[in-house]
């Protein structure tokens, strides 16, 4: 198995309540920092820049 590189937002400063990303063929992984052995979060890439997109745009909205 390879070895996954997680990394956190910069935006996330010093808070340990955050989500982490990482590369992985052929897409994007996301997880929680507080649970890093818990469930994963597979995008491929273009969805995964979608939601970003739609995240700093303010277009979502909350469930």
């Amino acid at each position: 198995m390879a070895v996954v590189k997680w990394r956190k937002s910069s935006y996330s400063g010093t808070q340990t309540d955050c989500v982490e990303v990482a590369a992985v063929s052929p897409g994007v992984a996301v997880r929680d920092s507080k649970n890093p052995g818990g469930p994963v979060l597979l995008f491929e890439r273009a969805g995964f820049a979608s939601f970003v997109d739609r995240v700093k745009s303010g277009r979502l909205t909350p469930a």
